[in-house]
């Protein structure tokens, strides 16, 4: 059986320091509509880390080996790869996204989940590109390290975003966020809001990223901001990772007829006793919640394609950023490990492979 180098976890799961690269994991083999890609970068994911434990409920298509999102070059491809609309050949480069296994040399993925990489773009920031996690964990849900691909989820497929809308983006400077509201602003939001917990978070959201105001929900009450910003009206659409504790407050800052998205609980899930949920009915409220991992290749395809249509060019021009706070070599995995867990960061962590 041919082998590779991958990381593991030693007994299992446990924590950061249970990491170790392992030399004799099996090297996947390409089913007749995978290709499978020699990575050259992996992004990092809170998922990740709560997979290392044992609390991620990871799908059953998923190898153990951890990582959903790579950058790389096509070493093989399946026997009916070449079917489709994309023209894929040995040694393209490309990136994209996988239900696992992202930590290692080579992984095998549904060319429908690949896109070609550009040359203006390095290996790091393409691996940073494409996933989020959402999980339950002990009564929360917690959101991964975020990207494109979820902020266009939920801006598009589940907030029925449109030109002349207005959003708000909670955790502003959380990766989807990020990618959010510089969405936002391309597609021409009519205003773009953001919450962070530290000033120095909401002036780059304001700054660098381009949102109208961003709040500081540890110093203010964010919804009633939002409401003075917007004469009373509220926003069309609220992106929500945190869950109960900023429900009421959701409630009070969408507009008539607003959507409310739920992507995560880092806030908690379970509601207080007495929370008034009149506003459903007396504004037409309409909330929802989503998730990525779970969702079939075909779902998740259609989102491989919306990420080429909206935004590869602006990638491309540089119109849009992709935030890297850190590279890696991968031989240091404990240590972006335990910078991720440190919740100190901004944009995301990328290790790479020589």
């Amino acid at each position: 059986m041919a082998t590779m180098r991958a990381v593991d976890i030693k007994g299992g799961t446990g924590p950061a320091t249970a990491l170790f690269i392992n030399d004799s994991t099996p090297k996947p083999t390409p089913s007749p509509t995978q290709a499978l890609i020699r990575v050259k970068a992996f992004g990092l994911n809170r998922m990740d880390l709560l997979q290392r434990e044992g609390r991620y409920p990871v799908p059953p298509q998923a190898p153990k080996t951890l990582g959903v999102e790579f950058s790389g070059v096509i070493e093989e491809l399946g026997s009916k790869a070449h079917e489709g609309h994309e023209d894929w050949k040995k040694g393209d480069e490309v990136f994209g996204l996988a239900y696992g296994g992202a930590y290692a040399e080579y992984i095998t993925v549904n060319v429908h989940m690949l896109v070609h990489k550009p040359s203006e773009l390095s290996w790091e920031e393409c691996a940073g590109i494409p996933e989020v996690g959402i999980i339950a964990v002990e009564g929360r849900y917690v959101a991964g390290a975020t990207t494109w691909i979820t902020a266009l989820q939920a801006m598009y497929l589940v907030g029925e975003f449109a030109p002349g809308k207005s959003i708000l983006w909670h955790a502003g400077a959380s990766s989807v966020s990020i990618a959010g509201i510089q969405l936002s602003k391309a597609d021409n939001a009519s205003a773009i809001y953001a919450t962070a917990r530290q000033d120095e978070k909401c002036d780059f959201c304001v700054q660098r990223l381009g949102a109208t105001a961003a709040f500081n929900s540890e110093k203010s009450n964010w919804s009633e901001e939002v409401l003075k910003a917007t004469d009373g009206k509220g926003v069309d659409i609220i992106i929500d990772f945190i869950g109960a504790s900023y429900f009421g407050g959701n409630l009070d800052a969408a507009a008539r007829d607003g959507h409310i998205v739920n992507l995560a609980s880092m806030g908690g899930a379970k509601l207080p006793g007495g929370e008034d949920v009149g506003a459903f009915v007396r504004k037409r409220i309409r909330f929802e919640g989503s998730s990525l991992r779970s969702r079939d290749e075909q779902y998740q395809g259609k989102l491989r394609n919306q990420l080429v249509e909206h935004a590869l060019p602006k990638f491309k021009s540089k119109e849009f950023t992709i935030y890297v706070e850190k590279v890696f070599d991968w031989e240091s995995v404990v240590e972006a490990h335990q910078l991720m867990e440190s919740n100190k960061t901004k944009g995301k962590i990328i290790c790479v492979i020589p």
